[in-house]
């Protein structure tokens, strides 16, 4: 049932906007032209309508969350990419980090006893932490605690190891997977469209090996996740190429689990003279997103890199996942400018946060098993039982 506002956005639709809306109430898939019109002459409010109708068609109001905390085991990198403000060249990396296996193990046993479900451990590409180093590290983290999910390593991170260890993508990924490697997270995407990764990162893995890396992980039965990085140099045909490789990808395997549109940052990088999308166009990027991806079941919105009202907003445009508790484990968003400079939410803050505007917290594994229902929880009982988290 359409509100009344809807309603009256629909009455004076133009014929081609009309014809987009009518597919997605009868569930068609769009085009690529259509996603770009969508983009060029859709306002907030009609994409956002129509987002948040796709959103609720498949979740309801229920918002995803998780138990989590980040490993990044360097921030020192071979590459050079032009919009990050996170990695230092390997010729300069007295200016980074580099942590021992035994300093990331230290950060796993910090979180004993407590109830995180998932550790994400992605960062910069160091020659010297080879695919062995972390095959190492997983079997460590498994033997310790083996119900904790890992998800770990981008497509750039793995390209690099596999090729050092020379070894083809099925070979790397079956032994990081025999040595505890469940998922892959949907970082080093950017934008695949050669015309801009040319110009932003051009030395790292082209979108060719980028997508080839997540169709052998789901060969293997295991799932992983996509992300765009929007908002910069690049122009909206450019996100629905992005898009489109993406969506046909999933329509061949179906083992990509959530889209997740990352907000570019401008904080001391060699992007910083390009200015940032606006809020207005941060929530279209997920309506449209939500629209387009018609086969990926979930839109998820990264809420360090938005601030927690942004991704509270996101909710009504499309995004049915916050992403986790994280506990100021990650530095990567924050030192590009990110909304929050110290992210970390309680399980209850989180819960709050969903519960403000009018949606249903939902805990769930990094597969999207469910856990808990919040939303039947009174928030004083989250309080109670979160105290350690």
């Amino acid at each position: 049932m359409l509100s009344s506002t809807s309603a009256e956005i629909l009455k004076s639709l133009p014929k081609d906007l009309s014809i987009i809306q009518d597919k997605i109430y009868s569930g068609e898939r769009i085009t690529e032209e259509e996603g770009l019109l969508l983009f060029e002459r859709g306002s907030l409010s009609f994409l956002g309508s129509l987002g948040n109708y796709v959103r609720e068609k498949k979740h309801g109001d229920i918002t995803y969350f998780n138990r989590n905390f980040h490993i990044e085991p360097t921030n020192v990198c071979v590459f050079t990419c032009n919009f990050c403000s996170y990695s230092r060249v390997y010729a300069n990396r007295d200016e980074g980090w580099e942590l021992s296996a035994e300093q990331m193990m230290h950060m796993v046993k910090k979180y004993d006893g407590q109830p995180v479900t998932e550790v994400h451990i992605v960062g910069g590409v160091h020659p010297k932490m080879n695919l062995e180093f972390f095959a190492e590290l997983l079997r460590k983290i498994k033997e310790h605690r083996p119900s904790l999910h890992i998800k770990a390593f981008t497509a750039v991170e793995l390209d690099y190891m596999f090729r050092k260890a020379k070894k083809t993508n099925e070979e790397g990924l079956n032994y990081l997977k025999n040595a505890g490697l469940d998922s892959l997270p949907g970082g080093g995407a950017e934008i695949f469209h050669s015309e801009i990764r040319e110009r932003i990162c051009a030395d790292k893995v082209d979108a060719e090996g980028w997508l080839n890396i997540h169709e052998a992980a789901h060969k293997l039965g295991m799932h992983s996740n996509a992300t765009m990085l929007y908002g910069h140099i690049e122009n909206y045909y450019h996100r629905i190429d992005h898009m489109s490789r993406l969506r046909k990808l999933q329509d061949k395997t179906g083992g990509f689990n959530t889209f997740i549109p990352l907000k570019f940052r401008n904080k001391d990088n060699d992007m910083s003279h390009v200015n940032e999308s606006s809020i207005v166009e941060d929530m279209k990027m997920y309506a449209v997103a939500r629209i387009y991806m018609d086969n990926f079941p979930h839109l998820k919105a990264y809420w360090p890199m938005l601030g927690r009202q942004n991704a509270q907003l996101s909710l009504s445009f499309g995004v049915n996942d916050i992403d986790g508790t994280i506990d100021d484990t990650t530095k990567i968003y924050s030192m590009a400018g990110a909304e929050e400079q110290n992210p970390s939410m309680t399980t209850a803050e989180l819960v709050a946060l969903i519960k403000q505007v009018k949606r249903k917290p939902v805990e769930r594994g990094t597969l999207y098993n469910v856990i808990k229902d919040y939303s039947v929880i009174d928030i004083k009982e989250v309080d109670l039982n979160t105290a350690l988290n």
